[in-house]
């Protein structure tokens, strides 16, 4: 047989013909059943022609197919079965590959409960019976696991209200011994009281520091309950203070000791962000609207600037006046963050003076003269340093706390340095933003703490220390804190410092973007029937994909 007719080859009942020769467009074959054999032809695309011979000569004779034909057919029937076997999913894989498109994409809940999507996965095969543990259960399960793992964790902290509806919510960090690089996790975002840091595991000789603003509510509540109090120091301090039971008894732990819970609260860290920001709001604020060289001027250029923000953004032929003027959009700044402000300063002053009264005009505002313009030039100048540190500081995955003094002390240093080439408008501002850092970070520039954090960063080191006095001080501490002895890593000791004292993050803003998060989970409509667990649940899992993946791989 040659390799010119494949479709008599694949045929299934060519084994009852005998291939002969070729003769042009044709195959010439002998029937085997026949009595007395003879040539039949037929063409090299088709078996039509045989297949008649069977039919009319052979009508009688009960037909087999090739073995290998059956083979092949059984062979393909077992793995069609074995696909559909494969297919079978148990319903905790199900619930992981629909959770990228219900939870992450934040879909209505009513989704999951409509007849149409109900219908969709009844006809999902799935397999129960291999499950136990919901995944919700798996990822507190498996958080809960690398927390305990590991030696030192911080935390931050924060209240937030949507919907008439307040939250605590809860963030831990820590670094991989491994890889040194910042881990983080949300644990809580609850409105009512409950235990939290029993949960999981996190002690006060675990949880290094929380972190949370420069609120009268949180600074008091830690530093009442920061220490171990005797009776009749409560009674004493009792009369006349502040009752902070609600956020004690956020953070306490129920024990059968009664006594336990009045000494669990971490060490208290204040937002370093938070605390920048109230700099700029108030100290610098209230010198250039009190200094007489500076307060016309600061108050008119900043009430031009204000008129010119809100009609941009409430008014259409003001966009579009402002797109024949400069080709980048205006920012407009919001109350809550001060480099908002700044931001929005300097590109305004990006646009020459011209155009930015050729604007004013079109808009029928006041234009604004050269002291005015020079002033937010002198500004934006001296402010750039303080911009910088705060977005360092608000940093997550690669800000520790040993950035906290390397930052403070460059930004002090760069302040003072911008004192140089400005008008007497804005001369005596560098020391007044100095003065202020050494005011609200007096206890983070002396802190042994904050020292060492900085010291065993190998971006840092001592090389940020210019006096020599500081820095034989800081290698005593050094020499101090590195006792205990660790042969995991070339350089044990200061690891083991390392991993301690870096642990603290600088600012609270991670749990502000656990917030951000929770308005686009806590919308008006979900606000009636989403309830306080289910709320954190979904809240939890769209911050935690990290563990979200680990339990699906466990699953």
């Amino acid at each position: 047989m040659t390799e010119t007719d494949p479709t008599f080859a694949r045929w299934t009942f060519s084994h009852y013909f005998q291939f002969v020769r070729d003769k042009d467009k044709n195959i010439i074959v002998k029937c085997n059943l026949c009595a007395t054999p003879r040539e039949l032809s037929t063409s090299r695309n088709s078996t039509s022609n045989l297949k008649k011979q069977l039919d009319r000569c052979h009508a009688n004779t009960k037909l087999t197919e090739r073995a290998a034909r059956v083979e092949k057919r059984k062979n393909a029937e077992d793995e069609s079965a074995g696909k559909i076997k494969q297919q079978k999913l148990s319903s905790f894989r199900t619930a992981t590959l629909l959770e990228p498109r219900e939870v992450k994409r934040l879909v209505p809940l009513s989704t999951v409960e409509s007849p149409a999507f109900r219908k969709l996965v009844s006809k999902i095969p799935v397999n129960t019976s291999n499950v136990k543990v919901s995944k919700p259960c798996r990822l507190f399960n498996e958080l809960k696991k690398v927390i305990e793992a590991q030696q030192y964790v911080s935390t931050t902290a924060d209240m937030w209200s949507a919907n008439n509806k307040s939250f605590m919510g809860v963030t831990v960090h820590w670094i991989d011994a491994d890889t040194l690089k910042r881990k983080k996790a949300a644990i809580a975002c609850r409105r009512f009281r409950e235990e939290i840091f029993s949960q999981y595991g996190l002690t006060y000789d675990k949880v290094t520091a929380c972190v949370t603003d420069n609120r009268s509510n949180f600074v008091k509540a830690f530093k009442e309950h920061q220490h171990v109090e005797t009776e009749e120091e409560d009674e004493v301090e009792s009369d006349g203070e502040v009752d902070i039971t609600d956020l004690h008894s956020v953070f306490t732990t129920d024990d059968d000791d009664p006594e336990r819970g009045l000494c669990v609260l971490p060490p208290h860290h204040r937002c370093a962000s938070h605390t920048l920001n109230l700099m700029a709001n108030n100290e610098v604020d209230k010198w250039l609207a009190s200094n007489p060289e500076s307060r016309a001027v600061y108050r008119s250029a900043t009430a031009k600037c204000s008129a010119l923000w809100t009609k941009a953004s409430h008014s259409t032929v003001a966009a579009k006046c402002l797109e024949e003027v400069s080709d980048r959009k205006l920012i407009v700044p919001t109350v809550t963050r001060w480099n908002s402000f700044y931001d929005a300063y300097a590109r305004i002053t990006e646009m020459p003076l011209s155009d930015i009264n050729k604007l004013y005009t079109q808009l029928q505002i006041k234009c604004m003269n050269d002291r005015e313009y020079q002033f937010l030039k002198e500004y934006c100048s001296i402010m750039k340093p303080f911009t910088v540190a705060l977005d360092i500081l608000q940093g997550e995955d690669t800000c520790f706390y040993g950035t906290l003094q390397p930052t403070l002390e460059v930004l002090m240093a760069k302040t003072l340095a911008a004192k140089n080439g400005v008008t007497q408008m804005t001369t005596g501002l560098p020391e007044i933003i100095v003065g202020a850092i050494k005011t609200r970070f007096a206890a983070t520039i002396d802190s042994k703490d904050a020292l060492l954090a900085a010291v065993s960063l190998p971006k840092f080191k001592l090389r940020w220390i210019k006096e020599e006095a500081r820095r034989d001080h800081i290698k005593f501490l050094l020499t101090t804190e590195s006792l205990m002895p660790d042969v995991l890593q070339p350089f044990p000791r200061i690891k083991k410092i390392a991993l301690r004292y870096n642990a603290p993050t600088p600012s609270s803003a991670p749990v502000e973007r656990l917030f951000s998060l929770g308005s686009l989970v806590l919308t008006p409509k979900r606000n009636r029937r989403l309830g306080d667990g289910r709320f954190q649940r979904l809240l939890l899992m769209c911050f935690n994909r990290y563990f979200g993946q680990l339990a699906s791989q466990i699953g």
